[in-house]
């Protein structure tokens, strides 16, 4: 079986005819095959969504229209949600609970929630604030936008940049990580049943650094959206800026996982169990940095040790599997680099080790690791492992976890483990997170806006804050007077009166 790629409503394969293979994460084997698209494909995709946008009809439909065919797409895939949670779990490796009961029921909603919050956008009319006419804010789309979503999260980073995109009257050219993208190719097939116009949706498959470069670079594409890693960010902004073209970011994160002395530390240690080994640790707001107070530093990890040992690692596709394998061979090696990088530099590797399980030789599988007594400088502590590993750091005083919290260049989420609710609120206002859980950690709702701080990017997913990110204000002034000479053309000729 080989897949094909969405260009204006048709589906295609490579202008070159090259593929590319897809493998499952837990053997190794491939599982399909994708175009391997080049620049010529890119601008195929961009052409067809600036047409759609500047001659067709989707930007000018009322929201409620829209609204419709997100709608009946939520539908289709809430009637496929089995299939596709298989598809994705065999391509990224996460486990079918998570795809089946968590990433796509969570990303459906938000197709809903987006169907109705396009509804929201208002115009305007403040009042005269001149005395001789009035004034309206107009809300409009920004045009035509290129969104890049990562291998993590495939499904559902996909619908967090086709929400706000498409219900605001955008058009857009969607690519998919190259080692995730089949679940990504079955979302653009619903949107086209329920009713998407040709070129609104184009979705491309292929290498980043030819495609992702043209969709960040080409003038005709009006704003770029990226979620991904901080250095693939950068090189985003430095190719939009040629043609100064909006850019939104979502990129890494180090999250802090704070836990002060009157924690409930059973309820800590299963936070940290979760927001630790969510997704096997790919995930930019997992809790990579565990910040325990001295005090009760060693009861702590006592706890969680016992509850590390009860992880189930396994077939993916087993609903009694808590840990897959990683994404790709690939960052599987890159996440045992790390791990052998962190017992360099002196950290205590108190469980987990550099070498894949003996009981799954083929699979892109790490062990669970958690290191302690690590220095808030050391590489593992300050970069981003992106794997099944935890560091544990030690703090005394409030001023000291606060400072070692925001002592990277992240600042995505974080969450405050504590029974006062002054130190909760103190914490939540020093971190320099754009999330911060108290007494939880990675929740959200298709209502709650998500982004960072710092080098964790700019701009939001998720709620109507993302709408405006998608939009364009425009300042319409309408003179009331009906005089052909105002009252103040005298300051650039003639004379007042």
């Amino acid at each position: 079986m080989s897949q094909t790629m969405l260009i204006g409503g048709e589906w295609v394969t490579a202008s070159a005819g090259a593929t590319l293979p897809v493998l499952n994460p837990a053997d190794g084997k491939i599982l399909d095959t994708v175009p391997k698209s080049t620049r010529e494909d890119a601008r195929r995709a961009i052409d067809a969504a600036r047409h759609a946008f500047d001659h067709g009809a989707w930007p000018r439909l009322p929201p409620r229209a829209r609204g419709e065919v997100f709608l009946k797409a939520a539908q289709l895939l809430q009637q496929r949600l089995g299939a596709i949670a298989e598809l994705e779990t065999r391509n990224q490796g996460k486990t079918i609970k998570q795809a089946a009961d968590a990433d796509l029921p969570f990303s459906i909603d938000n197709i809903v929630f987006y169907a109705g919050a396009g509804r929201t956008l208002e115009a305007k009319s403040p009042a005269e604030f001149t005395g001789d006419g009035t004034t309206i804010f107009r809300r409009e789309p920004v045009g035509v936008v290129s969104s890049i979503t990562p291998w993590n999260y495939p499904f559902m980073m996909a619908v967090w940049k086709i929400g706000p995109a498409l219900i605001t009257g955008n058009t857009m050219i969607l690519k998919p990580a190259s080692w995730t993208p089949l679940t990504t190719l079955e979302l653009g097939r619903a949107f086209q049943e329920a009713g998407l116009p040709a070129g609104v949706l184009n979705i491309v498959t292929g290498p980043g650094e030819e495609v992702g470069d043209e969709l960040s670079r080409n003038s005709k594409v009006d704003m770029v959206s990226l979620t991904g890693d901080t250095a693939t960010g950068k090189k985003i902004m430095e190719a939009a800026s040629g043609t100064v073209k909006r850019v939104q970011l979502e990129l890494g994160g180090k999250a802090p996982f704070v836990v002060f002395e009157d924690a409930d530390i059973a309820a800590a240690v299963e936070g940290a169990m979760v927001a630790g080994f969510v997704n096997g640790g790919q995930d930019c707001t997992a809790a990579a940095r565990l910040l325990v107070h001295k005090n009760i530093h060693a009861k702590f990890l006592k706890h969680l040790l016992e509850r590390v040992g009860t992880l189930r690692m396994g077939d993916p596709l087993a609903r009694t599997t808590d840990l897959g394998p990683m994404v790709h061979a690939t960052h599987q090696r890159n996440v045992l680099k790390f791990v052998e990088k962190g017992k360099e530099e002196g950290a205590k590797l108190v469980t987990g080790s550099t070498e894949p399980p003996r009981d799954h030789p083929t699979g892109a599988f790490v062990q669970p690791a958690v290191f302690d007594e690590v220095a808030p400088d050391m590489v593992i502590a300050q970069k981003e492992v992106f794997g099944p590993v935890v560091d544990i750091l030690q703090f005394s005083t409030f001023d000291e976890a606060v400072e070692i919290a925001n002592g990277v260049d992240y600042g995505l989420a974080g969450s405050i483990w504590t029974n006062d609710l002054r130190t909760a609120l103190r914490t939540a206002h020093a971190l320099r997170c754009g999330d911060v859980w108290v007494n939880d950690h990675l929740p959200l709702g298709s209502e709650t806006p998500h982004g960072g701080f710092k080098q964790s990017g700019f701009g939001k997913d998720l709620g109507t804050d993302s709408l405006n990110d998608y939009t364009v204000v425009k300042n319409i002034y309408i003179d009331l007077t009906g005089k052909a000479r105002k009252s103040w053309h005298y300051t650039t000729y003639g004379d007042p009166g």
